[in-house]
């Protein structure tokens, strides 16, 4: 791109905030030309969107597994008993927290 004539001028305002981490960036990238860096961001850069409700919906799950096996174990300190049941609900919760986990595995992927 050394041979581009370039006649459109870009203007923008930056905080004091903005401009150290613009300059932090830059030098981390080892870009000394402010001009240089923000446009090869610009037109190279790329912005990352995550969506988190998948996330937010797997902490949920752990949050519930982890008051079942707290209830559990009370239980089992109390009476010495450790029921099939409690196995099972065990099971379900680590199976749907996998499911969740999966699908945002899947969906990091784009698949």
């Amino acid at each position: 791109m050394a041979n581009v004539t370039r006649k459109n001028n870009i203007h923008f305002m930056a905080s004091d905030k903005e401009r150290e981490l613009i300059e932090k960036r830059m030098a981390q990238a080892g870009v000394k030309s402010l001009r240089a860096y923000l446009l090869k961001m610009a037109v190279e850069g790329e912005i990352v969107r995550v969506e988190l409700e998948g996330v937010k919906e797997m902490v949920r799950l752990l949050s519930n597994a982890t008051n079942n096996i707290n209830q559990i174990a009370r239980r089992v300190n109390g009476t010495g008993n450790f029921y099939t049941a409690d196995i099972e609900e065990l099971r379900v919760r680590y199976e749907e927290i996998w499911g969740q986990v999966r699908e945002i595995l899947r969906k990091l992927s784009g698949r």
